[in-house]
Formats: structure tokens, sequence, C-alpha cells
């Protein structure tokens, strides 16, 4: 049966997700909605030209106008947000007025915290809404549900994932992919996970350590970030003993950035200087931008993500080990982030729009996570696991 989606947002993760729906979604339609008519046209034709024929078109439209959105969106099966957080909750309501399904990038707990509160006038809808999907939080807490599903009883939970530069150029050795605010965001304040069985905050750039991965990886080094489980702790509390989620860098980048915050650049609040308010954060952006920020080049990058579960299997401890590399694909153009990011997004919708997932507002913990597992196998992703003694 076809489908008509909408995608709200043009930028790379947006294309991704809407050429995940066109191959593997049962697309019949695909419009996207973007601030800027060009940015919407462009995206469309990039579609277009990656499937062979016309199924995408791009409108200038703003996502937080949902009023016109309404009629603009009318007959529309899925909606996926890839524009900021601040306008999640408006498209929320908008789903349930007009009856389409709905899934996100969230980025932005407390939005999403805010989007459960429309539960039962989804479910009473018969639509599906699933806030804050993507890489991390996202797909990374896909991959904890599938490893805990692997053991009779799982007790901890410890996560590592992130996006880097295939051949590291020395300083930085990291591109950013995406928006720098959305960087600087996740560096910024506390974590949520679950210590003693209980939601504990963890302060950004916290508990740094070293894991190795198979050539040509190596050595990785991992720390505390915000954002990056959403509502899993709150979910599996009284579930799982221990939850945490780290971000996974070249060695160095963790000091280099924790010393930029205590210098106060990620500050939002102005400051005085030489006579001139400024934000610090928008400074540190602006100095930024120009040493990391992909730029619109092509960046050939890798994404790393490992889960390990860790409880009773079969009457004895064992741990269930979870692993995705995924690289950036010379076919299509994509980076590993968009495919990770916004594939995950468009999976979760295609099985909303196919009646797959229960009615209502979903955390991504809820979405069964071998439905995605399989999904991402499908789609080429290097997925692997092993079950046994605790190593």
């Amino acid at each position: 049966m076809p489908f008509s989606y909408a995608v709200i947002g043009a930028g790379r993760q947006g294309v991704a997700a809407a050429y995940d729906l066109a191959v593997f979604g049962d697309a019949s339609r695909i419009l996207f909605v973007d601030t800027g008519a060009a940015a919407a046209g462009d995206a469309a034709a990039t579609i277009n030209r990656l499937v062979g024929r016309d199924l995408a078109a791009g409108i200038a439209g703003d996502a937080a106008d949902t009023s016109r959105l309404a009629s603009v969106l009318a007959g529309t099966r899925g909606i996926l947000s890839a524009a900021h957080y601040g306008v999640n909750l408006g498209l929320t309501e908008l789903a349930v007025a007009i009856g389409a399904h709905l899934v996100d990038l969230g980025g932005h707990t407390g939005v999403v915290r805010r989007q459960h509160g429309f539960h039962d006038q989804a479910r009473h809808a018969g639509i599906t809404i699933v806030p804050d999907t993507g890489m991390g939080p996202g797909l990374n807490v896909s991959l904890a549900a599938y490893a805990m599903g692997r053991l009779d009883r799982p007790r901890e939970v410890r996560i590592w994932d992130g996006g880097l530069p295939q051949h590291p150029v020395s300083p930085w050795n990291y591109i950013s992919t995406f928006a720098m605010s959305g960087l600087t965001n996740e560096y910024d304040g506390h974590a949520f996970f679950l210590r003693g069985g209980k939601v504990v905050e963890v302060p950004c750039f916290a508990d740094l350590e070293e894991l190795q991965f198979d050539a040509p990886i190596g050595t990785l080094e991992a720390f505390v970030t915000s954002g990056g489980l959403s509502t899993a702790p709150w979910t599996w509390e009284g579930t799982l003993e221990r939850l945490e989620n780290k971000t996974l860098r070249y060695p160095g980048h963790c000091a280099r950035f924790k010393a930029y915050e205590e210098l106060g650049l990620l500050g939002l609040e102005p400051v005085d200087a030489s006579g001139v308010r400024m934000v610090p954060r928008d400074l540190f952006h602006a100095l930024l931008e120009p040493r990391i920020g992909a730029k619109g080049a092509v960046v050939r990058d890798i994404c790393v993500m490992r889960v390990q579960a860790t409880g009773d299997h079969g009457g004895r401890p064992c741990e269930a080990v979870v692993e995705l590399v995924d690289r950036f694909d010379d076919r299509t153009g994509f980076t590993a982030m968009q495919r990770l990011t916004g594939w995950h997004a468009a999976i979760c919708l295609g099985l909303a729009v196919r009646g797959k997932l229960a009615s209502g507002v979903l955390s991504v913990e809820q979405v069964p996570g071998d439905l995605i597992v399989d999904a991402g196998r499908a789609r080429g992703w290097a997925i692997a696991e092993r079950v046994g003694p605790i190593l």
C-alpha cells in the first residue's frame, strides 16, 4: 500500500530520511517543507535523482505556522520532523488534528516529555507518535532494547556511540556533520543516567575512559554528554540497576572541549567584552565552525555504536554485546551520520504507517528493538552481536 509523507526540514538528515522512505517506505509522494523554497526544491530534486522517478516535491513553509500546515498536509499519512526541536510540540498537536503519524529528531528531553502528554489524544486518533528518533538518542536506545531482549534478566546497560571522520586531521581530529548548536548543546549541562536503580544527574565530560575497537578504528575515548538517552532512564527505572550512555571521540577531544567549557565559552548569558555585549556561545560557534564544520564538503565519516547489556541468561551471569559500524556511502553520497540518523527516523515512521506500532505517543525504547535491527540489516547496516559469559 503506498503512503504519502511529509518531511519538515530539508537539511542533511531530512534528505536521508526521505530517501529511506522512498526506497523502503512504499512512498507514493514525499513533500519537503522548509523555510527556504530553494532548499526544499533542491532536496526534492536530490531524492528524485537518487530513486530515478518524480516522487518528491518541495515548498516553502514555516513549521511553526501549524494552521497553514494543516491544510498543506491534509491527507498525509506520515510526517517526519527534521526541524529544530522547538517546533515539535506544535507538530505533535497538528498530527493529532489531521490524523497523521509523526516521528521527529528530538533534541530536548523536556519537550519530549511534554509530547507524551498527547498520548491519549494520539491513541484516540489512531496514530503513533515517536519523538527523539535518530542516531542518539534513537538508534542507540533501540540497540540497547535489542540487547536487553537477548537476556532473561538484564541488570545493567552501557552504551557508547559517536560520529567521527574516517581520516582525522590534527589538531582537531573531528568534523561536525550537524549544526554547531547541536554539538555544543550536547556538551552543556548534565545527562540523566540510572545508577543504583535510580535516575541521577551526571555532568558533561565526566567519567572519561578509553575503549578499543577493531582496526582501523583503534583507541577511542568516551565521556558523558547530555541528552543521549532521552526518556529511557525513566522508562527503565525499576527494571535496570544501571544505564548510561557516553559519546565516542578520538583521544584528546574531551580535555580540549572541557577546557572551553570551564573557560565559559559555552555560556548563554551575555558578557561584556571591551564594551560589547555578546553571548559566549555565539562567539564560540563563530570561531569553531570554520575549523570543524563540514561547510558543505564531502565528509567521509564513520559512526560507531557499542551496547553492553549484562545480567542473567540461562541461569548464569551473561552479557549481550551489540556493535554497529557504518561508513560514508559513495553511491548515495550520504554520510554515516545521515544514514543512522535519518534512516532510524524513517524506519520508525514506516513501522507506524504500516500499523506495526501501538497507537499513542511512544518512547523510542518502546519500539521493539528487533524490528529496528531487522530493518537496519535489510538496509546494509553491519550489526554484530554476541551473547555469552561476561568477559
